[in-house]
């Protein structure tokens, strides 16, 4: 009887332990698998996913990664049966799209009060909370230009100039929210029928059409063009991997998008995705977007960023969001009509 007793009480203490084993996260139970779609570089995503999950290691960040357009017309596509939970780095022009479609779940994460009013949804709770914005520039290759005597330019119009036929590549509007932010940006900015006269100009210099917003930059630095029309931060970091990029803004200003988080409808994991639109909103989260960014959605945080041009929150013209989003099939169908011939292969 004694020997029977003790081997219960073995098993119990077994038990227990066991039982505070599954207690411990990490510890034997497995993580919630959150699917989160996402349009930010490979390197941002891997950190962002570290410092999440060392704050909440219960919940495992499972990416789904691809261009602006694809992004978008995935989770459109998947509305009926949504695959993934949450959002966290796509253009607010496709969350303005997402949220008249019904496929955002509305939620305030602590810290609202402390988001800039122009990086947030006005409604309370907010379909999306925004990180980061990054604007229009030009990626110059100085060397490439000394080469070939390339004028360095400092307006929009300046592209039209016969020296750069065949010297500039810009991203597709239809995949790439870069590309299309310079789009709605140049409608705006010189009014739609002069800048489709000067679309039609500038085409006529372009080389091709590729389907991410870095890719121009990229493509500049390792001198296969002289010029990539793209965002301020693709040339900062090119610049800082010793690529002979010059950041350029145009004296006109430029188109912006920013970066915004949201809840898909429909998601199994709510309580995960709104842990991570919390996290996501935070102080702590936005300082660690200013590593790679000098916009970001609460006021005072700023880090240097090596070679990163002065004046960009000037050149950011007065984005109209609710109208690019409304006007953004009509706009990308017509494009798609003039000058899809030169759309990069997919």
């Amino acid at each position: 009887m004694k020997a029977i007793r003790t081997i219960l009480r073995a098993v119990s203490v077994a038990a227990l332990g066991f039982l505070a084993a599954l207690s411990v996260p990490g510890a034997g139970v497995a993580a919630t698998r959150l699917v989160v779609y996402t349009t930010l570089e490979a390197d941002h995503v891997a950190e962002f996913k570290k410092a999440f999950e060392d704050d909440n290691p219960e919940i495992e960040i499972v990416w789904i990664r691809d261009s602006t357009g694809v992004v978008t017309a995935k989770l459109v596509a998947e509305k009926d049966s949504p695959r993934g939970d949450a959002i966290w780095g796509l253009a607010v022009t496709s969350m303005l799209l997402l949220d008249k479609e019904g496929l955002l779940l509305p939620y305030a994460p602590d810290n609202l009060a402390e988001i800039k009013p122009s990086f947030r949804d006005p409604k309370i709770p907010p379909a999306w909370v925004g990180m980061e914005a990054w604007a229009a520039a030009l990626c110059f290759n100085t060397i490439e230009a000394a080469r070939i005597n390339l004028p360095r330019p400092s307006s929009w119009y300046d592209l039209l100039d016969p020296a750069f036929k065949g010297r500039l590549v810009m991203p597709h509007p239809a995949s790439s929210g870069t590309g299309y932010f310079h789009v709605s940006a140049w409608i705006q900015m010189f009014g739609e029928e002069k800048a489709w006269q000067y679309m039609d100009r500038l085409h006529d210099n372009i080389a091709v059409y590729v389907h991410s917003g870095g890719k121009p930059c990229r493509m500049a630095a390792a001198g296969e063009y002289a010029v990539g029309i793209a965002y301020e931060l693709a040339g900062t970091s090119a610049r800082q991997k010793g690529a002979p990029i010059d950041t350029l803004l145009m004296k006109e200003g430029g188109g912006w998008d920013m970066d915004s988080a949201g809840i898909i409808r429909g998601t199994r994991n709510l309580d995960a995705a709104r842990r991570l639109m919390d996290w996501a909103a935070s102080r702590k989260a936005n300082q660690l977007y200013s590593k790679f960014v000098s916009q970001v959605a609460i006021p005072g945080i700023v880090s240097p960023i090596p070679f990163y041009p002065p004046g960009v929150a000037e050149s950011m013209i007065r984005n109209d969001f609710a109208w690019a989003s409304a006007n953004r099939a009509r706009i990308l169908a017509e494009w798609q009509k003039r000058y899809d011939g030169k759309a990069e292969k997919r």
